[in-house]
């Protein structure tokens, strides 16, 4: 992959925080020989290939609210 296609996906993936296969997804049409390993490789080299760490990606966890028998829970988004 040319530097120039590697910053690319490096700034793309940067910006967007998308998964490597949005990613992939997304850059095949402006970088049609984008394949899924080298655009691994690249944001790896730049240390952004895991997107984990960024501050309110987990949802706390809680326990569901005890009910009677005979109800039940639903959650709805």
């Amino acid at each position: 992959m040319t530097e120039a296609a590697q910053a690319m996906v490096v700034a793309f993936r940067g910006h967007t925080l998308l998964s490597l296969d949005d990613c992939l997804y997304s850059l095949r049409p402006s970088i049609p020989h984008l394949t899924r390993s080298a655009l691994h490789r690249g944001p790896q080299r730049h240390g952004i290939s895991r997107l984990l760490d960024i501050e309110g990606d987990t949802l706390k966890r809680q326990r569901f609210k005890r009910y009677p028998i005979a109800f039940f829970h639903i959650d709805f988004l």
